[in-house]
């Protein structure tokens, strides 16, 4: 029996992280099956809310699958453990490569999504603000700063309600502005809700998988308007 992801040795995960990646590669050159479902679920099946997508990890304990592209959906997301760094002065790529660092040296199992934090609603987002990864259970490691990287923080996030859209494309401030539209077209026609903080996105794929196969979520956390007084 293999042992559970949160107990296996940094060697197997790091084998078992390059062996996703891998699949990935194979996925994205038409060798491998592109599987229908939640990330890590291969036998899930394909329904109009959940979009066909390269599974290159599982989802962290009790978070709801992807949803369509293109179709805004209310979600609620679990209380969940994370680990963030702000972008500062660095790009995408430093930022995930302190995450990945975090969790290898912590023996920390890698899931799917990313998160990423974009700029306040009404801003137009240029860039991620920070960026962070999932825990698979909110009882793995302790929240704080990692003694080994102060600018990697481990956080307890409450439940959270979003209105989230999938999109494909590039990680980055075009596909954020997409599926943004939907999401304002959203909330404009639903006044029972309001945005309750700024933007995210959700990355399912590494930077293995080609642009145009990528996929992702764009979503903005939700809190429910007040009934009009009489």
């Amino acid at each position: 029996m293999r042992p559970p992801d949160d107990r296996v040795s940094p060697l197997q995960r790091r084998r078992r992280t390059l062996r996703g990646w891998v699949r990935a590669a194979l996925l994205a050159c038409g060798l491998a099956s592109i599987a229908p479902g939640a990330a890590g679920d291969q036998t899930a099946p394909a329904t109009t809310e959940t979009p066909m997508m390269i599974s290159e990890a599982k989802l962290p304990e009790g978070f709801p699958p992807p949803g369509p592209v293109g179709m805004a959906i209310v979600k609620t997301y679990p209380a969940h453990r994370l680990a963030r760094t702000t972008a500062a002065r660095d790009g995408d790529d430093q930022m995930f490569m302190k995450l990945f660092r975090h969790i290898d040296r912590n023996d920390i199992a890698m899931t799917a999504p990313v998160t990423m934090a974009w700029s306040e609603p009404g801003a137009t987002p240029e860039r991620a603000e920070s960026m962070a990864f999932l825990y698979a259970r909110p009882n793995i490691g302790a929240a704080g700063a990692d003694p080994a990287d102060p600018g990697v923080v481990v956080e307890d996030v409450p439940e959270i309600t979003v209105v989230s859209v999938g999109v494909r494309g590039t990680y980055g401030a075009v596909t954020v502005r997409k599926g943004m539209a939907t999401l304002e077209a959203w909330l404009a026609s639903h006044p029972e809700w309001s945005a309750a903080g700024p933007p995210r996105m959700l990355a399912y794929n590494s930077p293995f998988v080609p642009w145009f196969l990528k996929f992702a979520e764009v979503q903005v956390p939700l809190t429910r308007r007040p009934p009009a007084s009489e």
